[in-house]
């Protein structure tokens, strides 16, 4: 999944989940449930993501939502093998942005 957020420090709960398109509420859900999320809160108890808790969503989004893991069976996958999941996960990235190259050339012809 290709998620479109400008290149900023922090990224608030709503943008991330619109880019996800998810509902708030599964953000803050996932964040209780999985320890690799840990947003910063202000005062206010606003969440606000950093570009490596945006890597980490991308990877829950895929085991949950693409693969079909359990809440369950993503944490421990997770724990188990993340770097081969993480390594996994970023080559299926890359061949999906050359895909979307690919299909813009295609387009264009």
């Amino acid at each position: 999944m290709q998620i479109e957020l400008p290149e900023k420090r922090y990224y608030g709960i709503g943008e991330v989940a619109q880019a996800f398109g998810v509902n708030t509420s599964l953000i803050r859900f996932w964040e209780k449930e999985f320890d690799v999320l840990q947003p910063k809160k202000n005062a206010k108890g606003n969440r606000k993501f950093t570009p490596q808790d945006i890597k980490n969503l991308q990877l829950i989004y895929h085991l949950v939502k693409e693969r079909g893991f359990t809440l369950d069976g993503a944490k421990t996958h997770l724990k188990e093998e993340k770097q081969r999941t993480l390594t996994n996960f970023d080559i299926i990235q890359k061949l999906e942005r050359v895909k979307t190259e690919l299909i813009k050339i295609k387009d264009q012809l």
